[in-house]
């Protein structure tokens, strides 16, 4: 990144922003687990995995997380939304919107989630393009 001052500032930028983010870490942990499955960057999937883990997030929370779900129905909910943001964010409905908030969610936290999809984009993408691997 060091070779785009753009790229680099706009990285350090956003991933400051994000540790002001509103929904939980382990959540956070969780959308980005699942988001790097798809995207392929191992690094990123092993580094979230890591932090999950350390976050106590346990086994079998992390491997549904992998497969884009969660035991949890709100989390199962903001996982999918993410999901749809990473992939077809044309497709994304005001009622989803409306069941995120009807599992408490507000709207600052879902906001978040477009934060988190970004920055794992970004990171991710750049990760593959550099070669770097766990």
């Amino acid at each position: 990144m060091a070779h785009s001052p753009a790229v680099l500032g706009g990285y350090l930028q956003l991933s400051r922003a994000m540790k002001r983010a509103k929904l939980d870490r382990g959540i956070s942990e969780r959308l980005s687990i699942a988001i790097q499955v798809h995207q392929g960057c191992e690094l990123c999937l092993e580094s979230h995995i890591n932090a999950a883990r350390a976050l106590g997030i346990d086994e079998a929370e992390i491997e549904r997380s992998r497969a884009g779900t969660s035991d949890d129905p709100a989390v199962a909910a903001i996982i999918a939304l993410a999901l749809q943001i990473y992939r077809e964010p044309t497709s994304i409905t005001d009622e989803q919107v409306s069941a995120l908030r009807e599992h408490c969610y507000s709207d600052r936290e879902i906001a978040d989630i477009v934060g988190i999809v970004t920055l794992n984009i970004l990171t991710g993408a750049f990760n593959l393009l550099a070669g770097l691997t766990p």
